[in-house]
């Protein structure tokens, strides 16, 4: 058995409605980061961090600040959830949502058109994404447990969805509850991957902090 533990990146650009706007954590973002990190050099003892290769999970990286050697694996990008839904605005004319409300209603109906592959040509599909992330926690795993991986939380609550055989409004509802800088843990077993650990926010479980536990 070996375990590893996810984080995803800090609050990155909140309201932007396209990827090159948000891949970029905010001020807070990054102090989700440096307060995460602190909490790590506490208690933990990693030895290497893999970040996915958009900028918001790389600078995540840089602001937790381990001094260990990071590596950077784009498989543990994250989907394509902008394309996707401009891909049910063409093919249903539902629009992008622009309150926190709409974005819980439009998620669900990204994910099961993305899992049916009713999507439009050119986009990755969800099988595609699904072996993508897979084989990069394998291969993370195989570095041993004391490895650190910064990601997205589509990654995560897929891979959590997959460990738990959750179907999409399962897969929904952990998605919306994924912190950013939150702390995921996965055992990798010869039967498949377990969830030991969803969405712990010890670095953010203080009085003066429950401003900063954002999701969004």
């Amino acid at each position: 058995m070996t375990d590893l533990t996810l984080i995803r990146h800090g609050q990155a650009q909140t309201g932007a409605t396209d990827e090159a706007s948000y891949d970029s954590l905010s001020d807070l973002g990054h102090q989700q980061a440096r307060w995460l990190g602190e909490h790590i050099r506490d208690s933990h003892g990693y030895e290497r961090v893999i970040s996915g290769a958009m900028n918001r999970q790389i600078q995540t990286a840089q602001s937790v600040g381990l001094e260990v050697p990071h590596s950077i694996d784009p498989r543990l990008n994250e989907m394509d959830y902008f394309g996707l839904a401009d891909s049910l605005t063409q093919t249903r004319g539902i629009p992008f949502p622009t309150t926190e409300a709409e974005f819980i209603a439009h998620l669900p109906l990204v994910l099961a058109a993305w899992r049916s592959g009713d999507i439009v040509d050119g986009l990755e599909s969800y099988d595609d994404f699904t072996a993508r992330i897979q084989a990069a926690v394998t291969d993370a795993a195989a570095l041993g447990p004391r490895t650190l991986v910064v990601t997205s939380t589509g990654v995560i609550s897929t891979l959590a969805s997959l460990a738990l055989d959750l179907d999409v409004p399962g897969k929904s509802k952990l998605f919306m509850s994924v912190a950013h800088t939150s702390l995921h843990r996965f055992a990798l077993r010869g039967d498949g991957l377990h969830l030991t650990q969803f969405a712990a926010t010890p670095h953010l479980d203080h009085t003066d902090r429950q401003h900063a536990r954002t999701y969004a």
